[in-house]
């Protein structure tokens, strides 16, 4: 049998419920899976040859495993069948139902030819207590156990063991065969006090620019608050001693654990130690299963002043959202909620306020760096392409975790509400930010400034709603805000003809319409006002084309369209011309199609569902889904007089052109183009389209993206968000920060087995995160797993400053400390290369010495002199045991196993292996004796 087999290799168990006498027990076949070598030489059982279970009896290779069954620790067996009551709480009790278990047993495995050792369990469960037998040809093992609360103190040292062991083979040899002896003692090392936790919780009030005691906002705390592991286990193992060698009795032992030959080590590990990741993630996680609202955590008050009634504050929000047929002065807003800010501010004082200023100020400028400068720049919004971290794997896990990339403002956000959740005022903290988060983004909505850490462009579909939210204000930001510009540089000079920005509007030559018209368009970048009842519907344009004669476009010709200027240009295309008359075709200024959020998409896509498969809804459908197309057309009929509808499919849709090379009547090849068949369906919806666009060039056409409603839309979302939806958004950002924090800590450890760990946890997330409101118990699993590698870095972090890795001058000695931690973390049992005189050893031999010291020292302070005096007395050898022995504590378990061959039970009958094990904690003695006897010769 190979050495460490019982630990490396594979066991396996079967089990089957079978009826005794009307009481059920479950049969459980245990077995170690052997390779295919072992079995061929197994399967010729020869007729002397004892069973495997009695050779076994025997082996040495396998004393003390680890981790094994406690059937294969006491009698070192790789086969057996266990028979124990199938109900938990039942128990065989009497010793006549004992007996005839046993009996029965006995005459089954005699008729069946059955070698494999068969145990029953008898008494309570939590007792272990197991009897059993072993049948060969012509030889018998019989197992049986004594397991007492208190030890006999003649069997508390291997004399007194011997002597039970020889009586109860009761050889009638005179000289006994010398026994063979296997002993483990086990020290417990609890005492870790010389060694300080490394791991110091955060100061929370040292709230200095932008840190809390060593955490910075954004940064996740990372480590345990306590020590994760509780106990170091030493065994200190002789392997094979002989009777005779050795001394150890109730007076003096030979048995020092320094001059054991094998030692080996096992860490046990804290239960559940507090991690601070771990809890920072859980607490935040614990907001989503709240129910209240913001106002209900801050108090209504928040709004009231002294003396007064609810102020119409209150209604801010509910004014700006309902349409308004005047449109609201632009200060007046911002007044309205800057004067609700100091309010709130004013009503609630200092003390009451959930957050302190410093803390909130701090935060807002994390959040916000762009406040600091007295105007923000307007690149700010962009978040920077050239980052190096923006190509990397770590970088990219948002699009897995639907959460938002590292260096966003609503990955941020997230943390610092994490922070202020744990640090500073649970969840009216975060009530508290939150609404002066969204304070902020109406003030900045109102004033033009874009939202910085949000990339450019419209929504993001792979990152959270949130941030899809705040994406959609940046672009309506910068859709006012361009328009504002606009409407500045062109009030002034939009009358005569501007060639600019605003082409060739009406020329001098072409001033016929009233006055009223020229006003009408004279003010058309001001009537792209923030009412969304304002919108400029082109009344000049259309009057204008009734006097051009050119109603539709498509009987357009050139003397019709002559007298219309073209405008809105963007520039020449390259090659196309116009069809009838040759003039460069020019591609035109057009909308931007809506930026639309997820939520809004699905809104659309549920609208154009319920229209249903009927001619008329999908008429509707069709009409809904062509505004941007109809938008284009308008731009494409201002830019181009004279167009038609050929010559913007060219340009908008190639392959629906279809040009044929074909030879005309003089003979010449030439390209004939013609639309292709889905264009000529009847009403099909690109020649309805056509047919009911006019020449508009863009910034006059209604918007196709309302920036106003659409920024009211998001405002009004934000601030209707409960603390709990708020949590649930930005968990998946949370748990994204929590994955980034546990691989950097991880690369500074490198350990092979936490790696896997991540690799798994982001795969899972990837999982669950990636769909709408994922099930609370498996958010609560990914929190338990981040957790759990936390716990498993911190070991890693107390095993390398108990065992000192980094004060190791000696390169190998490192490399060997670090090798021997790692393995410590892994691995049930470590052995100690070296054993007493390795270097991790000496080590350990230290960790003992000097809790010892703390313990002895403790002990004399409450001791009186007497017995000091009387230690002066102790004789000689009494005192070198002493001394040799206090570097460690009493052994906390002692085991033995005490092994012979001797024929049983007569002198001629077979010599056949016997064996006693025993062990002696603090709680229990128990004896485990496996004794063979010769059934043919007796």
């Amino acid at each position: 049998m190979g050495k460490g087999v019982f630990t490396s290799g594979t066991w396996e168990e079967k089990s089957d419920e079978i009826s005794f006498a009307d009481f059920k027990f479950s049969v459980t076949h245990h077995y170690l899976v052997q390779d295919s070598t072992d079995k061929e030489g197994k399967d010729e059982v020869l007729e002397d040859v004892i069973p495997q279970s009695m050779q076994d009896l025997l082996c040495m290779n396998n004393d003390f495993p680890p981790r094994a069954h406690c059937l294969v620790r006491w009698y070192g067996l790789r086969e057996f069948v266990v028979i124990a009551p199938a109900a938990n709480h039942d128990a065989v009790l009497s010793e006549s139902k004992c007996n005839l278990l046993l009996s029965s047993v006995s005459i089954a495995l005699g008729n069946t030819g059955c070698q494999v050792p068969l145990f029953v369990q008898i008494h309570h469960k939590w007792r272990r207590m197991y009897v059993g037998e072993c049948q060969g040809h012509g030889v018998r093992t019989d197992f049986e156990m004594v397991h007492l609360r208190k030890v006999p103190n003649q069997y508390t040292h291997l004399s007194g063991l011997l002597d039970i062991f020889k009586s109860k083979i009761g050889c009638p040899l005179t000289p006994l065969p010398p026994v063979s002896i296997a002993i483990r003692f086990t020290y417990v090392l609890q005492d870790w006090q010389q060694y300080f936790w490394p791991q110091q919780p955060p100061d929370i009030d040292a709230l200095v620019g932008g840190e809390v005691g060593g955490l910075e906002f954004g940064k996740l705390p990372f480590g345990a608050c306590e020590d994760p592991i509780s106990e170091l286990h030493l065994a200190t193992t002789w392997p094979h001693l002989t009777e005779g060698i050795i001394v150890d009795n109730d007076v003096y032992s030979d048995l020092d654990p320094i001059q054991a030959p094998h030692w080996s080590v096992r860490v046990r590990k804290a239960d559940n130690p507090q991690c601070l990741l771990g809890d920072f993630v859980t607490e935040f996680f614990k907001i989503c299963r709240r129910k209240e609202s913001t106002d209900e955590i801050l108090g209504r008050s928040t709004f009231e002043e002294e003396g007064r009634e609810i102020a119409d504050i209150t209604h801010a929000l509910s004014k700006l959202t309902e349409p308004a047929p005047v449109p609201i002065h632009k200060l007046s807003v911002s007044n309205m909620v800057h004067t609700a800010k100091k309010k709130i501010r004013k009503h609630r004082g200092v003390e009451e306020s959930p957050l302190n200023n410093d803390v909130l100020n701090t935060i807002l400028l994390f959040l916000f760096p762009d406040a600091a400068s007295e105007k923000p720049l307007d690149g700010s919004s962009a978040v920077d392409n050239n980052n190096p971290l923006s190509e990397s794997e770590e970088y990219n896990l948002y699009n897995q975790f639907k959460s938002a990339p590292s260096d966003s403002l609503t990955y941020k956000l997230a943390l610092c509400l994490c922070m202020i959740n744990f640090y500073h005022g649970g969840l009216k903290g975060v009530a508290h930010l939150w609404q002066e988060f969204v304070l902020e983004m109406r003030f900045r909505w109102e004033n033009n400034f874009l939202i910085p850490g949000l990339a450019s462009g419209p929504p993001d579909l792979r990152c959270c709603l949130l941030h899809q939210k705040l994406q959609m204000l940046n672009c309506c930001i910068e859709r006012k805000k361009a328009r504002d510009e606009g409407r500045k540089t062109n009030t002034s000079d939009m009358f005569p003809g501007d060639a600019g920005k605003a082409g060739d509007q009406l020329g001098p030559d072409n001033l016929k319409d009233t006055d009223k018209e020229k006003g009408e368009v004279g003010k058309s970048w001001d009537s792209w006002s923030d009412s969304e009842e304002e919108f400029f519907e082109c009344l000049s344009d259309t009057e204008e084309l009734k006097g051009n004669g050119q109603e539709s476009g498509k009987k357009g010709g050139p003397k019709e369209t002559a007298s219309l200027k073209p405008e809105g240009r963007l520039h020449q295309h390259g090659k196309l011309t116009l069809l009838h008359n040759g003039e460069p075709l020019y591609i035109p200024v057009t909308q931007e199609p809506a930026p639309m959020t997820e939520d809004l998409l699905e809104e659309q896509s549920e609208v154009l569902a319920k229209l249903g498969t009927s001619a008329e809804g999908a008429h509707l459908r069709a009409r809904m889904q062509s505004a941007c197309l109809l938008s284009d057309m308008e731009s494409f009929k201002a830019a181009n007089p004279g167009c038609f509808l050929e010559d913007f499919v060219r340009w908008y849709s190639p392959r629906d052109y279809i040009e044929e090379e074909v030879i005309d009547e003089k003979g010449n090849m030439v390209l004939k183009g013609e639309l292709s068949a889905r264009m000529k369906i009847p009403s099909n919806m690109w020649v309805e389209a056509w047919e009911t666009a006019k020449p508009i060039p863009a910034r006059r056409q209604r918007r196709l993206f309302d920036d106003t409603r659409e920024a009211e839309k998001v405002l009004h979302y934000l601030a209707v968000q409960k603390p709990a939806d708020l949590a649930r958004h930005l968990l998946p950002c949370v748990i994204h920060a929590a994955v980034l924090k546990v691989k950097e800590e991880e690369n500074l450890e490198n350990i092979s087995s936490v790696k896997k760990i991540i690799k798994q946890i982001i795969t899972h997330s990837s999982k669950v995160l990636h769909f709408p409101n994922p099930e609370d118990k498996k958010l609560e699993e990914i929190i338990h797993q981040i957790t759990n590698v936390e716990a498993i870095i911190a070991r890693a972090r107390s095993l390398k400053a108990k065992f000192g890795t980094e004060k190791c001058e000696q390169e190998e000695e490192k490399e060997d400390l670090e090798k021997f931690v790692s393995c410590l973390l892994e691995q049930p049992e470590v052995l100690v290369v070296g054993a007493g005189r390795g270097h991790a050893g000496k080590i350990i031999h230290k960790l003992f010495v000097n809790a010892q010291r703390l313990t002895e020292s403790s002990d004399e302070a409450a001791a009186m002199a007497p017995p000091e005096e009387e230690l002066k007395r102790v004789s000689y050898p009494e005192e070198r045991r002493q001394n040799s022995v206090s570097d460690f504590p009493p052994p906390a378990g002692r085991e033995l196993i005490l092994r012979t061959t001797v024929p049983r039970p007569a002198p001629y009958s077979r010599a056949l292996p016997q064996r006693m094990y025993s062990v002696l904690t603090k709680e229990d003695f128990r004896l485990a004796g496996a004794f063979s006897s010769d059934t043919s010769f007796f």
